[in-house]
């Protein structure tokens, strides 16, 4: 089975997801379902439906995270230097605006660009991987081709 790459923050946070899920999540929609089943007929009990529908998420989204965790390999990227990998919190300006961002390349199961965590198998990630501070860098973007200086990158 293939390893997923997973920094410790996003293990953490996908962790605590699971044991939610598990804790609270799960009772909840055990007690809804119970709660409907005692208003009668299930054929036409559409809060039966829903509760049933909230159910089949819950236990699917705690199968996906079970496998997720179950195949994490969690990788501290304080243990890392040198040119852009897994784990590097890098800064880039963009050569034509001068708008610089900063992300950190992370797992897809914990990308989220809104909060700087970009996607490893990304196209900007990939572009990145080996790059040092200095390098410039071109990236096919779906709004057309884009170009980035490295400005600085770190291992926190």
């Amino acid at each position: 089975m293939e390893k997923i790459p997973m920094t410790r923050a996003g293990h953490t946070a996908l962790d605590q997801e699971l044991k939610a899920l598990k804790t609270v999540e799960r009772p909840a929609v055990i007690k809804a379902i119970a709660e409907a089943r005692e208003h009668g007929d299930l054929s036409e009990n559409a809060e039966y439906h829903a509760a049933r529908e909230r159910q089949s998420f819950v236990e699917g989204r705690i199968k996906e995270l079970e496998a997720l965790l179950g195949r994490a390999d969690v990788i501290d990227p304080t243990k890392l230097s040198g040119a852009i990998k897994f784990g590097a919190t890098v800064t880039l300006v963009d050569e034509d605006t001068d708008e610089e961002k900063t992300y950190q390349i992370v797992g897809e199961a914990e990308a989220d660009i809104e909060r700087g965590l970009l996607n490893i198998r990304s196209p900007l990630a990939r572009a990145l991987i080996g790059k040092d501070a200095g390098d410039s860098v071109e990236v096919r973007t779906p709004g057309g081709e884009k170009s980035y200086e490295v400005l600085n990158i770190q291992y926190v």
